[in-house]
């Protein structure tokens, strides 16, 4: 069963289920808490409301009424339908009290919900202030009370006076907007949990993609690549980390299937003509001397053989990276003198003039010595072995000038050159130029001295440039960056006619 089959028939692991839950309860809670603080806030208004309005009660009842001589007295005109109205409002919940906490007048829905104790109205007195205090009447009605003191200067009495409003409106307020928050936070909750179900899907879309494209992905399909949203957001990025790492495995493939490819095109001949002398022998040699020939033809051929091995297995640890260069400071000209030097008895005896026409000097710089001296090598030595007999092969070294920040190094010979039809290939592993030349008959090589010389330029950051032209020769120019930090760019290969 495949991953994501298995994962389709659970769906309570499903990311995005588990998304859209952890998004339906955050937004549940945020939508709770917040409708707790309205109701927090509007109860508190309404609280403040109406103990604003018990206030202008009091002070419109500090104006209509007065104790005088241990009377009470409503100075209203009885006529005024206005005054009647509003003697009959602060008398609704009304309550009056010697100092002593005797009743002297209470409405009947004051007494409904209990006369206040005597002793609170002599600590009311005693300390001057006002109580805000909340009653309930038999019927479950709540009230909010407000009382203070009063003072009778004819007689210099105090007395106590209380008023109240009932809190039934404001009950009724906050009673609909709980009922309405706990009818529509399940409608928000809900509507929220559908749209991050979709929008988690679309946000998930890009992973099912990269889900779905890995699925798909085989060593014989490593081309497939996901588009990404242009949104240059952690998706994007997730995205490109992918395409990355497919580029990274299509080379490791490609590298791996060449690696194949060459060993069994290369090895199938050697082998086969290594069987073939054995056979030879062992049915038709009768003579010790006949052996001993055909023991030296394949022992010759077996390090054929691992001369082929050891190359491509080097080649393809440095193709991949395994291979680390050891750089170090160098006098270019002093290694390309050794070198030379090195190449003078092979070019005597194929009668081919080798020389350092132009050189500074001295020049140097950051290199891998043993890469750098193979890279020259594989390049003097085709240079010696593709000229006939009178050329000559030319070294130049040339400092960088003002309009190149690069070493330049030139190898140039007056051999029979490349054909256009070859130049594309002349770096790929195992190509061989095979054209007749009656002034040379070189040695058969292995074909991979231009795949190392091509892989050392890229790893010391170079550009590697070559120009040939059939029957005038061929001159290949390294362009080595001279600053110690090296440029990142790739290597680039040009070929010209």
């Amino acid at each position: 069963m495949r991953p994501l089959e298995a994962s389709s028939r659970r769906p309570s692991r499903s990311l995005r289920l588990r998304l859209t839950l952890s998004y339906a309860l955050f937004f549940t809670l945020l939508l709770a808490i917040l409708s707790l603080g309205l109701r927090q806030f509007l109860a508190s208004t309404l609280d403040s409301q109406i103990r604003g309005n018990l206030d202008q009660d009091w002070a419109a009842l500090k104006g209509y009424f007065r104790v005088d001589k241990g009377h009470d007295n409503w100075l209203i005109d009885q006529g005024d339908p206005d005054e009647a109205a509003l003697k009959g409002r602060l008398h609704r919940v009304f309550f009056l009290a010697d100092a002593m906490g005797r009743e002297k007048d209470a409405s009947d829905i004051y007494k409904s919900l209990g006369l206040d104790p005597p002793d609170q109205i002599r600590q009311t007195i005693a300390g001057k202030k006002t109580i805000w205090e909340e009653k309930v009447d038999p019927k479950g009605e709540h009230y909010l009370i407000r009382a203070s003191f009063d003072r009778d200067e004819d007689i210099d009495a105090y007395y106590y006076i209380a008023i109240g409003r009932s809190l039934k409106g404001n009950r009724e307020i906050l009673d609909r907007f709980t009922w309405l928050s706990v009818g529509v936070i399940p409608l928000l909750a809900f509507g929220g949990s559908v749209l991050g179900w979709i929008y988690t899907g679309r946000a998930l879309s890009p992973v099912m993609n990269i889900a779905r494209t890995a699925q798909r992905i085989t060593g014989s399909n490593l081309s497939m690549r996901i588009p990404t949203r242009k949104s240059r957001d952690e998706l994007d990025y997730l995205i490109e980390t992918f395409n990355r790492m497919i580029e990274r495995l299509e080379f490791s493939f490609n590298q791996v299937r060449q690696f194949s490819t060459d060993v069994s095109h290369e090895l199938r001949t050697p082998i086969t003509v290594i069987r073939g002398q054995l056979e030879v022998a062992l049915f038709t040699a009768k003579a010790p001397e006949e052996y001993r020939n055909a023991i030296a033809d394949a022992l010759h051929d077996v390090e054929r053989l691992s001369a082929i091995v050891r190359a491509l297995l080097l080649l393809s640890q440095a193709e991949t990276g395994q291979v680390v260069l050891q750089k170090t400071e160098v006098d270019l000209v002093e290694v390309l003198s050794d070198i030379v030097d090195q190449f003078q008895i092979p070019a005597e005896g194929a009668g081919v003039r080798l020389y350092i026409a132009d050189a500074p000097p001295e020049c140097p710089a950051d290199v891998d010595r043993v890469q750098f001296e193979r890279m020259i090598s594989n390049l003097l030595s085709n240079a010696v072995k593709f000229t006939p007999r009178g050329g000559e092969v030319r070294v130049c070294l040339r400092m960088p000038r003002e309009d190149s920040d690069a070493i330049e190094i030139e190898i140039t010979d007056t051999g029979r050159g490349i054909s256009p039809d070859h130049l594309p290939h002349i770096y790929d592993r195992f190509y061989r130029v095979n054209e007749p030349s009656s002034d040379a008959t070189p040695e058969k090589g292995l074909g991979l001295g231009l795949s190392f010389v091509a892989w050392i330029a890229k790893a010391h950051h170079a550009t590697l440039d070559v120009k040939s032209r059939p029957g005038e020769g061929t001159t290949f120019t390294i362009r080595l960056p001279h600053t110690r930090e090296h440029s990142s760019e790739p290597m680039t290969i040009t070929k010209q006619v």
